[in-house]
């Protein structure tokens, strides 16, 4: 398989910067990415693999770097797989084979994994449901989180479960016709 050129590798991370623009950030669908974003500290990567065994070596990569970085120059990462094929249930079974390699590494407990895909499903949803537009990204994406951050975002009092439970709400409140129009820039709100 051929890599991806820089062309394509830079649409891809443009797309998921305006994701993160319009959606995470402009929707406030997580309340702790505009300092983050507004500050550079979001670093945005692609694996263009497809083979299970070399995206966990994009992720291993990632994973270390990001261990490594000055939390000042890199707070979290963004892991693009724009070559992950398949439905959201293989995608949600490799997200799981990924999370196991933060112990191997000595990362369990120093970083967090979050993912996010372009059919994203919460169980029991119907797939049709906006709400699950909270977690629907351009490409299949592994967000890699600092623990010290989540706890630091906890200890503000909002919790994980009323983030989501406020984020459905917000998108069924908009529908998919404004959500859509949030996201192509034609949003008056915005």
């Amino acid at each position: 398989m051929t890599k991806l050129d820089i062309q394509d590798r830079n649409q891809i991370i443009d797309q998921t910067k305006h994701w993160v623009e319009k959606a995470v950030v402009g929707l406030q669908l997580c309340p702790f990415a505009k300092p983050v974003l507004s500050k550079g500290l979001i670093r945005y990567a692609v694996c263009d693999e497809s083979e299970q065994g070399q995206i966990i070596d994009c992720l291993d990569q990632e994973l270390l770097l990001l261990n490594e970085s000055d939390p000042g120059e890199v707070e979290t990462t963004l892991l693009m797989l724009p070559r992950v094929t398949g439905d959201f249930l293989d995608f949600h079974f490799l997200v799981e084979v990924c999370r196991k390699r933060l112990k191997p590494l000595h990362l369990k407990g120093v970083i967090q994994l979050a993912d996010f895909h372009p059919n994203y499903e919460f169980a029991g949803s119907d797939p049709t449901d906006v709400a699950n537009a909270t977690n629907r990204s351009p490409y299949p994406t592994l967000h890699l989180l600092r623990e010290d951050s989540i706890e630091r975002a906890s200890s503000s009092g909002v919790s994980a479960e009323s983030i989501v439970q406020r984020n459905q709400e917000v998108l069924r409140g908009l529908g998919w016709e404004r959500f859509r129009a949030v996201m192509s820039g034609n949003n008056e709100q915005q």
